[in-house]
């Protein structure tokens, strides 16, 4: 059994793809960057498996961002995720709040959920839809449903209770390849995602891929692939920090420095703090700035 790992699998018989992401230790990384409560907790574990889990349907180098904000408790959560499985995140709340709500409608009032796809090379693109639905799964499946015309399973668990979370997820869906791909009529998908349906946490926490798939589909010929690794990682940097900091004029640089001390940074996903000084500002509008020498 190992966590932080995607697996990928086919239905040999019928147009359907399918993949399991269990997640442990990239998880634990996101959560230890500040302290959520346990309901946010669970949000971002359901965010960071659904990413994992649409990361794998790119076909490119890029990253995809699942991102859902309103106007109730819960204003912004995201998780960023690459075509390498490189995982980051976070949600901001009402922090006065001490007792926030359990259901997900009531946490996220007039929510939308925003799904952006940014490759490497080629356009940015970016779809949307209201968070109209009771779990962030169904919200998801409606998504693909509206914006792609594709029949979609999405199973999201987290578990909390045991001193180390963990999240889960499955994904089902009919392989594009052609117009009569996207009619459930013509795929077995309704019988494999009644099978997905039923199964359960300690199944999906507890057995290993293989053993998940058999107890699923035993009368079905899966083709399961090689894993691939699932880690935390936040793409910040002092170097990118400098680099922002050039947008803005030294003497207003310089005023912050007489005022503060220095300058501080501050990573809003891994929460990383960097510092900066007059030296370094005089050597960033200079163009000269050494990272190796600044540290």
């Amino acid at each position: 059994m190992a966590f932080d790992q995607l697996h990928r699998y086919l239905f040999n018989q019928g147009n359907v793809r399918g993949e399991l992401v269990r997640l442990q230790a990239s998880y634990q990384e996101i959560l230890s960057s500040y302290p959520y409560p346990p309901v946010i907790q669970k949000l971002l574990g359901e965010l960071m498996v659904a990413t994992s889990l649409l990361t794998a349907t790119l076909k490119f180098k890029g990253d995809i961002a699942i991102q859902i904000q309103g106007e109730g408790p819960l204003s912004y959560a995201v998780i960023n995720g690459t075509d390498k499985q490189q995982m980051r995140g976070v949600a901001r709340w009402d922090e006065t709040l001490t007792d926030l709500p359990e259901e997900f409608s009531a946490l996220l009032k007039k929510g939308v959920l925003v799904i952006t796809i940014t490759p490497e090379k080629g356009e940015r693109y970016q779809g949307m839809v209201s968070l109209d639905k009771p779990t962030l799964a169904e919200c998801i499946e409606g998504y693909f449903e509206q914006s792609e015309q594709l029949a979609t399973k999405v199973i999201l668990r987290t578990q909390l209770d045991d001193g180390a979370p963990k999240a889960c997820g499955m994904f089902l869906q009919i392989l594009p390849t052609s117009s009569a791909a996207t009619n459930q009529a013509d795929t077995d998908f309704g019988h494999l995602s009644t099978l997905t349906e039923t199964i359960k946490d300690e199944e999906l926490f507890g057995l290993s891929a293989e053993e998940i798939l058999h107890r699923l589909y035993h009368q079905e010929d899966v083709e399961l692939f090689e894993p691939k690794s699932v880690v935390f990682k936040c793409s910040c940097s002092k170097e990118r920090s400098a680099q922002a900091l050039a947008s803005v004029s030294k003497e207003e640089l310089l005023d912050i420095i007489d005022k503060d001390g220095d300058i501080k940074m501050n990573c809003q996903y891994c929460h990383t703090e960097y510092s900066f000084d007059g030296i370094d500002v005089e050597s960033i509008h200079a163009g000269t700035y050494n990272l190796q020498a600044a540290e």
